[in-house]
């Protein structure tokens, strides 16, 4: 893409609603803009990152055997009164009347939803077990939405939800879904720190936030020290095998957020006690019959009797995940992406728009990293050169390419890496081969 007809909206100063470094850097470098409070258009370059955020989800629930749907975003309240919770929930559920004077909301979740499709096709233990997911936009009506898409009210959820016979193969569903997390996290160069946590008005007894540590993050969490040292999981899973000592494994250093945490209880000494603030990216939460009992979700057993289904829902922030990155990969001058979730891999600047063999040698090299299948974004507007780096520093593309007079003439490009800061002039070939390499 030529940015010349590229539609980034960039912005000099920060602006003042802004109180975070990625609602900053989200509005300057032209990925958002808002709507109305807690609500955002996504503009080109902020798009490609979700999209790119969203198919690492999408490709780790897959991989973990769970089957993509697609729920809608209003549902009916009568579902919510089966359950209990359509008076429970609180002013956060935005509810509304169709024309026919229908009683319906705008989801802030689904279990629900997922439950009537699954009692309505299953009936036998034969069809167990089940994950279901999707990723669609949810609203809560938080009452003080704020720093930019990490506290909105609409927002983009993976959120899944498994169905089982029993507490056993609930617990292995509930597994699946915590080392997904850990390998999904991974993938995009995060390290999420799983905590036992509250439930909520999800409900139930077992819960995990996976939380990645930063000033800006909206509550408190204490964990092991150990935690800073431990790399985050990145290696194959084979799902169908026993999951439990992994799980074992990935809970043995305590880690909880503000809510469960009681310091007369806490095993870890004080000298070895991290207390600080924590992004939430993710939580799992196994509710057993919660919501089958009361609306009916029950499975035939081999001796005729019936069960309720045992549950678990799943849910990752697919949109305050674009700002958890942010927080974890910036300096002074932008944002800094990690290649997996990165809009482009690579800044192409032409530095002297108005010297023919310059727009030759860049034009014929844009040409060149299209051909290869390499996502570039190609600065070819006639502005001065320390506004071109200004705009690739702050967009943060993973890679930079720059063309000028004196490379030209000796068949060099300089290399820049963003996260390094690292410079190179080196021949084309070498440079494209180095902006290849991880």
């Amino acid at each position: 893409m030529r940015l010349s007809q590229y539609f980034l909206p960039l912005l000099r100063e920060n602006p003042a609603e802004a109180q975070i470094v990625s609602h900053r850097l989200m509005l300057r470098a032209g990925m958002i803009r808002q709507s109305s409070a807690g609500i955002y258009s996504w503009l080109p370059l902020g798009l490609r990152v979700l999209k790119r955020v969203e198919q690492i989800v999408r490709e780790e629930q897959d991989r973990s055997g769970a089957q993509e749907i697609l729920m809608p975003t209003i549902q009916p309240a009568e579902l919510w009164r089966e359950s209990g919770r359509y008076d429970d929930y609180g002013k956060e559920m935005l509810r509304i009347r169709d024309r026919h004077d229908r009683e319906m909301l705008y989801g802030p979740t689904n279990e629900e939803q997922v439950t009537e499709i699954v009692r309505a096709a299953i009936q036998s233990y034969r069809d167990l077990p089940k994950n279901l997911y999707h990723i669609q936009w949810k609203f809560r009506d938080e009452v003080r939405p704020r720093f930019g898409v990490m506290r909105g009210r609409e927002f983009l959820m993976k959120d899944a939800y498994s169905f089982d016979l029993d507490m056993a193969g609930a617990k292995h569903s509930y597994n699946k879904m915590f080392v997904a997390y850990l390998r999904t996290f991974a993938r995009m160069g995060l390290k999420a720190i799983p905590m036992r946590a509250e439930t909520g008005p999800i409900g139930g007894e077992l819960s995990h936030e996976f939380i990645v540590l930063a000033e800006t993050g909206e509550s408190g969490v204490f964990c092991d020290k150990a935690w800073l040292a431990r790399d985050i999981l990145g290696q194959d899973v084979e799902y169908d095998s026993d999951l439990e000592p992994m799980y074992a494994e990935w809970t043995r250093h305590y880690a909880a957020t503000e809510d469960v945490h009681d310091p007369a209880k806490c095993p870890v000494a004080e000298a070895d006690l991290v207390n600080a603030r924590g992004i939430e990216v993710g939580q799992v939460f196994n509710f057993g019959t919660k919501y089958s009992k009361p609306m009916g979700a029950v499975v035939s057993l081999a001796d005729g009797g019936n069960v309720p289904l045992e549950m678990g829902s799943y849910g990752i922030g697919v949109s305050r995940l674009v700002g958890a990155l942010i927080e974890a990969n910036h300096d002074d001058n932008g944002i800094i992406w990690p290649a997996s979730v990165a809009p482009f891999h690579v800044g192409l600047i032409n530095i002297r728009a108005a010297d023919a063999k310059c727009v030759a040698a860049a034009d014929e090299l844009y040409g060149k990293l299209r051909a290869g299948g390499v996502m570039v974004l190609y600065d070819d507007r006639d502005e001065s050169p320390g506004a071109k780096f200004a705009t690739m520093d702050l967009i943060g593309l993973p890679w930079q390419l720059i063309v000028g007079p004196r490379g030209v003439a000796a068949g060099t490009l300089e290399v820049k890496n963003r996260r390094t800061g690292e410079r190179q002039d080196l021949p084309v070939e070498a440079a494209l081969n180095r902006i290849a390499a991880p």
